[in-house]
């Protein structure tokens, strides 16, 4: 019976998925991604916020400083109540600023890194069963091919195939009821550069900042009912699209200004917004759960994309250094905690998103406290951001 994992089977190519594989290679393990796209994803997705701590666990991969080059930086951060309070959030000075880029040019990077590193990407794979032979497992695809493996990483993402073979039991990820969209308008605010704003207006929330080129990029949170699948939100014009989105935002001042000037055919609908609830059985067997297919947290933390890089890396140091069965219990036992506790906190920054007129009332008000407790950076950014994987220290069982 193999005890040590020589290879892997990476189910998913999006963000957590060529990290571990590139994490697995030098780990000394052969490592596969197996993607259900036809090729590469190109087009995928909005802009994404790249953490510190996230940056800082790309530099195991060597990928951080190509990933820095695609993106903008992003070092001071306001927070804004309706149209008159304004608040600086407080941050670390020490750590470096958060990254905004596309996911699309994110995963470019991510695959060319490491496919120098030795990994093999497969595409149009879609997974339909694991099959577990007990020193090793096997996953079965859409088109009849099959592929073997010591040990199978579900990095597929939210909608995860892996998490409902590891557990039938596990929950699916949860609706937070609000659409995503994005787009970069002609006005440009009069903030300073690399300063991104978190914007509670009167109905509902948005963000934005200015890019070096020129323009102001916004997203919104749309509050909608129910969880449009891509179609019907293709069957609704962008025109229409913009057309509702200035009713909510039509009293929020720079909302209105940046919606009025945004062409529609700028707009990018990223669809319903999930988080991950907690997962009970992050690993069976010879499979394993990593990056959003066991831990999205809502995109209030700022660390999805984070979380889900270090996860990857944290799992090949301990498959390195421990044998199966426990390299998963001890990665379970060293990640948990600190997901959770994120995305417990970014649920509680969630629940604010449409704030109403009594919240536009009262969080004036208690945001002074807010900031004097719950804001001092050094408690709470500093074990967020400050985190760094020490790839060189070995994986102990039962730590």
């Amino acid at each position: 019976m193999t005890t040590r994992a020589r290879t892997a089977a990476v189910i998913g190519g999006g963000v957590a998925g060529p990290v571990t594989a590139a994490a697995l290679v030098k780990a000394g393990i052969e490592a596969t991604v197996y993607e259900s796209y036809p090729g590469r994803p190109e087009g995928v997705g909005g802009t994404l916020a790249l953490a510190a701590n996230g940056k800082r666990a790309l530099e195991i991969i060597g990928a951080d400083e190509a990933v820095a080059a695609i993106g903008d930086p992003v070092s001071a951060q306001n927070l804004t109540i309706g149209k008159r309070h304004r608040f600086t959030v407080p941050q670390l000075g020490d750590v470096g600023p958060m990254w905004t880029l596309h996911r699309a040019d994110l995963h470019r990077v991510l695959h060319e890194r490491a496919e120098a590193m030795g990994v093999k990407f497969v595409f149009g794979k879609h997974l339909d069963g694991i099959r577990d032979d007990g020193d090793g497992a096997t996953a079965v695809f859409g088109d009849g091919t099959e592929a073997s493996a010591d040990v199978i990483v579900g990095a597929d993402g939210v909608h995860s195939a892996v998490r409902r073979l590891v557990d039938a039991a596990n929950p699916g990820p949860k609706y937070t009821g609000m659409i995503s969209f994005e787009a970069v308008s002609e006005h440009e605010v009069p903030v300073g550069p690399e300063v991104m704003t978190f914007a509670f207006g009167k109905r509902a929330y948005y963000l934005y900042w200015r890019l070096p080129q020129g323009g102001t990029r916004w997203g919104v949170n749309l509050p909608f009912v129910d969880p449009l699948p891509a179609k019907a939100l293709r069957e609704t014009s962008n025109e229409d699209w913009m057309a509702r989105l200035l009713k909510i935002y039509a009293d929020d001042d720079p909302g209105a200004e940046l919606l009025r000037r945004t062409p529609a055919e700028r707009l990018l609908s990223h669809g319903p917004l999930w988080i991950m609830p907690s997962v009970p059985v992050w690993h069976r067997g010879r499979a394993v759960l990593v990056g959003d297919s066991v831990h999205a947290p809502s995109n209030s933390s700022g660390q999805g994309a984070s979380l889900a890089i270090e996860s990857g890396i944290e799992l090949a140091r301990c498959l390195r250094d421990l044998p199966v069965p426990e390299a998963f219990a001890a990665y379970e036992r060293l990640r948990r905690p600190r997901v959770e506790r994120i995305a417990a906190n970014a649920a509680k920054i969630n629940r604010a998103k449409a704030p109403g007129a009594f919240a536009q009332a009262v969080m004036p008000l208690m945001m002074p406290l807010m900031f004097k407790t719950a804001m001092d950076p050094e408690k709470t950014l500093g074990p967020i951001q400050r985190h760094r994987i020490d790839w060189d220290a070995p994986a102990a069982a039962g730590v």
